[in-house]
């Protein structure tokens, strides 16, 4: 495939001054479908991501082409942005409304970007957003914080391409450290990074892709977070609490007393949603714990317990993800794994013992092959470090 330089100057020719970022992907290894209702999450950027390489534009003109995606997406950052055109440029195009909000920008962006994996589960569209938002900033000198790029992406995703996620993708693609754990309330923002037990990793990051990939605003995911909502709606109700708009309640402001008081009187549907929230937001702090104290057993044992509670409570997982978590659990080698994303098709991930790496990738590829021999082609193993969150590779690299 054609490297970013190549593809830079075949696009738009020479240039004077170049820019190059790197916007990791991200895993969660728990706290999953909570960061909508305001729970508790962790999550590790690793060392494969999407890369951006750029130059300025004086007039406000953006154009951006994409190594694994057809189209070169043109628009202006000075004009107001207007409806969604349902590609990957409503990505770019939400970043810069997201940023209109509180700025006047300037300068637009000339440029390539190449993602390092298939899509499906790794927030991609996180790593796309919070890349360019971090470009807009460099280029029209806004100074913004880590979390305010969090915030920018975040709002970009919500509230114009339509996804009703929390800031968990974006947290972990803009904060995370290599190394360490990014521990995080998504009520508060508050966070804090985390080093494992005082000591290196024992592991390495696992990515098995289905060769099924998905789009979440294709999927159930706006469901299940209506349904959660809707959850903590009964509950409250049936407390006597005065109700809030349906946009403004969430499970984190129900305790969770109420939960054992009213769970069975709920429709089971809304039961196993906040039974799925208030049990991941527990095994989060003791994941944090078995962390801290260097557990990497007991880490990834919460791990598999967080995909089945993903499973039966929560009620994702396409059947290809479903028998990759069961070969995992059965692989010798592998500490923990789960759904990635929202467990609508995509990739499982898991924490693997980095001496048995081919043995693993053998196991997974021949178990997995034997019941979708279809995606003999497009199934995929990765392993991968822990990463920094995004950020600069050069800022003023040699003309071309």
């Amino acid at each position: 495939m054609m490297d970013l330089t190549q593809a830079y100057k075949t696009f738009f020719g020479p240039s004077d001054t170049l820019m190059q970022l790197f916007s990791p992907y991200r895993i969660c290894p728990l706290g999953a479908h909570v960061d909508h209702q305001h729970g508790l999450v962790s999550g590790f950027a690793f060392d494969s991501g999407i890369d951006f390489l750029f130059s300025p534009t004086t007039t406000g003109k953006v154009e951006m082409c994409s190594l694994s995606f057809e189209g070169l997406m043109t628009f202006n950052v000075r004009r107001e942005i207007d409806s969604k055109q349902y590609n990957w440029g409503d990505y770019l195009r939400g970043a810069v409304w997201a940023l209109q909000h509180d700025f006047q920008l300037r300068k637009g962006i000339r440029g390539v970007v190449k993602g390092s994996m298939p899509i499906g589960g790794l927030s991609s569209s996180a790593a796309l957003l919070c890349g360019f938002v971090k470009a807009l900033d460099e280029v029209n000198q806004l100074g913004l914080s880590k979390m305010e790029v969090v915030k920018y992406a975040s709002m970009a995703e919500r509230e114009y391409v339509g996804l009703n996620n929390g800031i968990l993708d974006q947290a972990c693609v803009v904060l995370c450290e290599e190394q360490q754990l990014l521990f995080l309330d998504t009520d508060t923002s508050d966070y804090q990074i985390l080093p494992f037990g005082g000591q290196q990793l024992p592991f390495k990051i696992g990515v098995f892709f289905s060769g099924v990939t998905r789009k979440l605003t294709g999927t159930d995911y706006n469901l299940r977070v209506s349904e959660c909502k809707t959850a903590a709606w009964i509950m409250e109700a049936y407390e006597g609490i005065p109700l809030k708009d349906m946009k403004d309640t969430r499970l984190h402001d129900v305790p969770e007393n109420l939960f054992e008081k009213y769970k069975e009187k709920m429709p089971e549907r809304f039961a196993k949603r906040a039974r799925h929230y208030y049990s991941e937001c527990e095994r989060v702090k003791a994941g944090v714990k078995a962390w801290q104290e260097g557990d990497i057993h007991e880490f990834g044992r919460l791990i598999f317990e967080s995909c089945e509670s993903s499973m039966n409570n929560y009620e994702c997982g396409s059947p290809e993800l479903i028998e990759l978590y069961k070969i995992m659990r059965r692989t010798d080698g592998i500490y923990g794994g789960r759904f990635s994303g929202a467990g609508f098709k995509g990739a499982c991930i898991a924490l693997v013992d980095p001496d048995k790496e081919e043995q693993i990738r053998e196991y997974m590829t021949k178990e997995y092959l034997k019941v979708f021999p279809q995606y003999k082609d497009s199934f995929k193993v990765f392993f991968c470090h822990t990463s920094k969150g995004v950020d600069f590779v050069s800022k003023h690299e040699q003309p071309l």
